[in-house]
């Protein structure tokens, strides 16, 4: 099952999609289900699951991402990513310490009004030379900080800009188009093993695919709970938050993303995410 945002005409709602059917939630938000409890959350996805009005309705797939709930995301989580950093980055020790670090590399990625969805454009940015998807999985995490849910997220970024300096990660990070999320959300009891998810990412262009690559949470270099624990300390999330948890996929330095691209991630029992490139354009 997934849940799900969706629009019929100019109405949004939130479901529970089950392969073709669709079933809906009386909520008219996912904040509304982040501000439950764990134990209430389940309950009520498993209420709709077995009463829910199904939609007949043709339906378009939304961000799963609304009001006041902040998508964050961790750097350096993975050695891949680790390596990557001190590739493109004039101040490499950095990097290569916070792997190893107690404190994780957490930052702010987006508000909820400017996650793509699946089949939405994500934004290269014209000032930067070497821009690249960056597949993840990310938690959804409840008001209490409890980690209720999986989704996919591409984190965009420029690895030209970040490479710099790193204080001039806000700019590679955080621009229109660089964050999608989707296609919904996983509940976490229907994951077994988190840390042994496959994720895979191509990038097709004219047809042909530029650059693919395949990896696991199972080398991850951080625990999920322990990435949520930092998250939330100082920090309240009256609507919940979603915590992207890093890549272990990053293609070399004479590979960048150009307009025409589509990027599409998978992530093993959790969903697909593709989406097309475009320059980077305020809304």
């Amino acid at each position: 099952m997934l849940i799900v945002r969706y629009a019929v005409a100019n109405e949004t709602f939130v479901g529970l999609q089950d392969g073709d059917t669709v079933r809906r939630f009386p909520h008219v938000s996912l904040a509304e289900l982040l501000r439950l409890p764990a134990d209430a959350f389940r309950a009520e996805v498993e209420r709709v699951a077995a009463e829910g009005l199904v939609e007949n309705r043709e339906i378009r797939l939304l961000p799963p991402v609304d009001e006041r709930t902040e998508v964050w995301a961790a750097g350096v989580t993975y050695e891949r990513s680790s390596e990557a950093r001190q590739e493109e980055s004039v101040v490499a020790d950095v990097y290569s310490r916070v792997y190893d670090a107690p404190r994780p590399e957490l930052f702010f990625k987006s508000v909820a009004w400017r996650v793509a969805g699946t089949g939405d454009p994500i934004g290269i940015r014209d000032d930067s030379e070497i821009d690249v998807p960056e597949p993840e999985v990310a938690l959804v995490v409840n008001a209490g900080g409890e980690i209720v849910g999986y989704t996919v997220c591409d984190d965009v970024s420029s690895r030209s800009i970040e490479g710099e300096n790193p204080l001039y990660l806000p700019q590679a990070k955080v621009y229109a188009g660089c964050c999608a999320l989707g296609p919904g959300i996983r509940p976490s009891w229907e994951i077994p093993d988190p840390y042994a998810l496959v994720i895979d990412v191509s990038v097709l262009r004219d047809g042909a695919r530029v650059w693919e690559g395949s990896t696991s949470t199972k080398m991850l270099h951080r625990r999920f709970d322990d990435l949520v624990s930092f998250l939330t300390r100082q920090l309240d999330f009256p609507d919940g938050a979603v915590l992207s948890t890093g890549t272990g996929l990053v293609p070399g330095l004479d590979f960048t993303l150009t307009t025409g691209d589509t990027v599409t991630v998978t992530v093993d029992g959790v969903g697909v995410l593709s989406n097309p490139v475009t320059a980077a354009l305020t809304r």
